[in-house]
Formats: structure tokens, C-alpha cells, sequence
């Protein structure tokens, strides 16, 4: 392969018995395209001929989503192809978010320092000194495990704690960054029935239990962030459910889906806030770049659903009908408070603050966005 026009990845060890993938990058009447020729020799010889019809759509369909995926990171990078590479230090880089952005930043020729677990609260301080930005998303999962006290202590600690001690070691450096973006979620505005909710709309009430519980946790987590607006741009992400079939709401769902054992959740009439993955990468990358981008923004599609619509919706996409409830009771026996702050809070959140700063979504609608992370 000549230099600069492509390369082969080949299995070295793995499922097949050979695998070998060619990547060409042509001259275009645009500029220059991608080409990818794979060849492949399955298993078990004469009995993995049967499966190579299927093997050959599922290859079609992950390398129909990666040259998609690649014409959507291709055109947000040339957007800002004028502007200085960054050096960002990344919190919580392993997890779906952190791990997507990662890659994302540094096809784009930016540095990305992965901060590790480090000191007695936890700084990588190695990681932020001479930072041009900081995005930090780390925090224990808020629905990888029923609540207990010894949980909820640690969703507070490793947010509101985590951040305030983050912000402490931002203040102290020479030179700090130009710019924190913090994550926080949809959750600070609490359970809000039918009301459009966009970045000026209150905070829900804290409490104890529940959906009060994640509302308080968020309020303090964007509060800890803001102590940093003395010294650097802070601009705050409120997650909706990310969807993305590598992880998260939708691949937990995937599962029931396909089946066609889901169906609406205590009821369905909730509102649900969601966006696709590659649209969150997008959005971080659009508060980076631009300098006046600050304060709260809400991480969330322009189209919200209700609940028993987006079940419908994603079931559909996968030909299989969403009629089975999940009613609220249950849910609760099963996974107690949680479920009060995850899967039954009605949030329609609107993304006012990025559609005015003139971010585009690549996904803005359910349907496309369940046909490209899905390969459909």
C-alpha cells in the first residue's frame, strides 16, 4: 500500500479463519473518497459457508456506519480547520462519552491527555498543567446499580466533590485553562410534567429520594463547576439519555427490543430527553471552539418523545412491536428509588442555547438517529 493512500488491518488472532481489510483513500471530484475491500474466510470450513451471506450484510452495514461516521467528523473538523489545536485534559476518558470524544479530538490533530485516579482526591494534576482546556465527565454511573446510601453518598462525591476538588487544583495552576466544560444531566430540572424546558427555566427542588435526589446532585455538581467562572470560561453540559449501540440507555434496551418484550415505562406519558452520540461528541466540540460559549447547555435532541412514542419508535426501527408495559411498580420492586430518578421523570428539554450559538445536529430526529447507530 502506497504512503498516504491507505492501509490493511489483518487478523492476527480471532473469530475467522483469515480477515483482511483494505483501505483506500481516491482522487474525487470533491477532493478524494474512501474505498474498503474486505475479504474474509469464515470458520469451521465448509459449515461456515452457510453464514457468509450474513456476515457479509453485518460488514456492509458497520462499514456503510463508519464511512457515515467519517463524513460527519470530517465536516465538523473542517469547520473549525482555522483554529489552534487544543490541548485538553479529559476526565472520565474511559467511558462512553469520554472515550468517543477522545478519539474524535485527536483525528482532528488535537492533544488529549487522559486523566487517571491520582493524589488523595484523585487530580491527575499532571494532566492539567499547561492544559489549553479541560472536559470533565467523570462520575459514577447514576443507573449502573440499585441506589443504596452507600451508593447515593458515592454519586454525590465522585460529582459534586470530585468537581470542587478539580476546580481547587484549576485555580492554583500558573497558567489555567481557557475554557472547563463540565457535564451535569437534564435531571437538575427534576420531574416537570408537559413543561418546555430550556436553559433559563429554575432547577427542580432537591430532596432526599428520587428524582429530588438526582436534581440536588446536579444543582451542586453545575454549582462546584461555576466556582471556576473566576478564573476561565465554564460552559455546562446537561445530558439527556445518549444513544448509541456501543453503550448506555439504548444498548440496555437493544436486548428487550429486539425480542419485542418492550413497551412503554410506568405508563409511557413521560417526556424523554435523548441524543445521539455523535451529536454530544459534536456539541463538546462546538463549546471548545467557541469562545463566547458559556454557561448552562442542554444536551438533548430539538425532538423530545414520550416515552411510550420512543419505544415505539426504536422498536419499529428494529421491525418488532413495543406492547409489552413495564409498569412502575414493578420497576420499582426491581430497582428501588432509582428508577424514580432515571426512567419515570417527565423532562422536555429543548436545546435553545446550542441551536442559537448555531450548532447543527447530524441527528436530530429519533428515526435517524436509530438507523445510523444501528446500521439500518
Amino acid at each position: 500500500m502506497q504512503p498516504g493512500h491507505g492501509f490493511v488491518d489483518v487478523q492476527r488472532e480471532g473469530p475467522f479463519h483469515s480477515w483482511s481489510n483494505v483501505h483506500r483513500f481516491v482522487d474525487d471530484p470533491l477532493g478524494s473518497a474512501r474505498e474498503d475491500e474486505i475479504d474474509f474466510e469464515a470458520p469451521l470450513g465448509p459449515l461456515g459457508k452457510i453464514a457468509d451471506a450474513s456476515i457479509a450484510a453485518r460488514t456492509e452495514a458497520s462499514i456503510l456506519y463508519r464511512h457515515r461516521l467519517l463524513a460527519i467528523d470530517l465536516a465538523r473538523h473542517a469547520r473549525y480547520a482555522t483554529r489552534p489545536r487544543l490541548t485538553v485534559a479529559l476526565s472520565g476518558a474511559s467511558g462512553l462519552v469520554g472515550s468517543t470524544l477522545a478519539l474524535f479530538l485527536e483525528t482532528g490533530g488535537h492533544t488529549v491527555r487522559r486523566m487517571k485516579r491520582g493524589g488523595a482526591d484523585g487530580i491527575d494534576v499532571a494532566a492539567l498543567d499547561g492544559a489549553d482546556a479541560v472536559v470533565h465527565l467523570a462520575g459514577a454511573g447514576v443507573a449502573d446499580q440499585r441506589w443504596s446510601v452507600e451508593r447515593k453518598r458515592e454519586l454525590v462525591s465522585s460529582r459534586v466533590d470530585f468537581t470542587r476538588a478539580l476546580v481547587k487544583h484549576l485555580a492554583a495552576l500558573e497558567r489555567p485553562p481557557r475554557v472547563l466544560v463540565s457535564a451535569s444531566g437534564v435531571g437538575v430540572y427534576g420531574d416537570r410534567a408537559d413543561e418546555e424546558l430550556d436553559e433559563s427555566s429554575a432547577p427542580g427542588p432537591s430532596g432526599e429520594k428520587g428524582a429530588a435526589f438526582l436534581t440536588g446532585i446536579c444543582h451542586g455538581w453545575e454549582e462546584a463547576a461555576r466556582e471556576a467562572s473566576a478564573f476561565t470560561r465554564v460552559a455546562i453540559a446537561r445530558f439527556g439519555a445518549v444513544l448509541s449501540s456501543k453503550g448506555g440507555a439504548l444498548k440496555k434496551m437493544l436486548p428487550a427490543l429486539s425480542a419485542g418484550a418492550a413497551g412503554p415505562v410506568g405508563g409511557g406519558q413521560q417526556w424523554m430527553s435523548w441524543i445521539c452520540l455523535e451529536d454530544v461528541v459534536g456539541a463538546l466540540h462546538h463549546l471548545l471552539q467557541h469562545d463566547e460559549a458559556k454557561g448552562p447547555f442542554n444536551f438533548v435532541s430539538p425532538e423530545p418523545h414520550r416515552n411510550r412514542d420512543f419505544m415505539r419508535l426504536a422498536a419499529g426501527a428494529l421491525h418488532r412491536p413495543a406492547v409489552i408495559p413495564a409498569p412502575a411498580f414493578a420497576l420499582r420492586l426491581a430497582f428501588g428509588e432509582m428508577v424514580d430518578a432515571t426512567l419515570l421523570p417527565s423532562q422536555r428539554a429543548l436545546p435553545k442555547a446550542l441551536l442559537a450559538g448555531g450548532f447543527e445536529f447530524a441527528h436530530p430526529t429519533l428515526e435517524g438517529c436509530l438507523r445510523f447507530t444501528l446500521g439500518l
